[in-house]
């Protein structure tokens, strides 16, 4: 039930679902309190402007992703891949499908076949309610071995279902194997919340941040340009989404606080 809730209310802190409750409010408020209606409307429509901006997208994306940026990485005893990048393998699919974080077990390859460590950990299972299928962690395998990496340079965590849990999972992995240090891939987004899980258990991790959705450029030329900047005060879908996932961090880092898990 708790693993339901913490997908479930933040969905309605998100700028979507937040612009839907306040326009269900806003519905119910016409009969008996109309004063109130168009505060409701209001509010939602803010959330669709300022969650659609382009500026504030990149900007609340930009404040978690140059937190950590890729460095000459050292040599370690192990690649950690957190999941959340691959979908299963169910029909009409030919093969299981690369989401846009799907760039974490492919920089994991990158990192392996360039002599960074050893073995690959790939760490990540499925919520049957979410659509189910084989571990994450397994298509993960599939794709790195796909990309050269040995069955044999391979382990799998296939259980965890969110990033305390990786860390957890992984953890035992490493004490098992006596390995010191590791390099952690995930998305940039994510690597904040990721390398705080991590040190609090206690693990030396070096991160090695994937799927950048800013790049320097980017924000160079929204600076500069004026028709960059008026167009991006015009809500679109994608801002929308960078938005949504840069506040899920934010919100995930802050429950995990309360919980003491960082």
């Amino acid at each position: 039930m708790s693993l339901f809730l913490s997908k479930l209310l933040p969905l309605f802190v998100y700028p979507l679902g937040f612009a839907c409750v306040m326009l269900l409010l806003a519905l119910f408020s016409v009969w008996k309190r109309p004063r109130w209606t168009a505060g409701y409307i209001t509010l939602a429509l803010l959330a669709l402007l300022l969650g659609g901006n382009g500026a504030v997208a990149r900007q609340l994306t930009y404040s978690l992703e140059r937190q950590y940026v890729p460095t000459d990485l050292p040599n370690a005893g192990a690649i950690v891949v957190l999941g959340g990048g691959i979908r299963p393998q169910f029909p009409p699919r030919p093969w299981i499908d690369v989401t846009e974080a799907g760039d974490r077990p492919i920089h994991a390859a990158q990192l392996y076949k360039q002599g960074k460590a050893p073995l690959v950990i790939l760490s990540g299972g499925r919520i049957d309610w979410m659509g189910g299928g084989s571990p994450e962690s397994a298509d993960m395998a599939k794709l790195v071995e796909a990309l050269g990496v040995p069955a044999s340079a391979i382990l799998q965590d296939p259980t965890s279902l969110n990033t305390r849990e990786n860390a957890v999972n992984v953890k035992q992995i490493l004490d098992q194997r006596g390995i010191r240090q590791v390099l952690l891939v995930t998305s940039a987004t994510h690597m904040p919340r990721s390398m705080q899980i991590f040190k609090k258990l206690g693990i030396n991790a070096v991160a090695a941040p994937t799927d950048f959705l800013v790049t320097e450029q980017e924000v160079e030329l929204a600076q500069k340009s004026l028709e960059g900047q008026l167009l991006g005060l015009i809500p679109d879908s994608e801002s929308l989404h960078h938005s949504t996932r840069a506040l899920k961090e934010y919100i995930g880092s802050w429950v995990y606080q309360l919980r003491g898990w960082i």
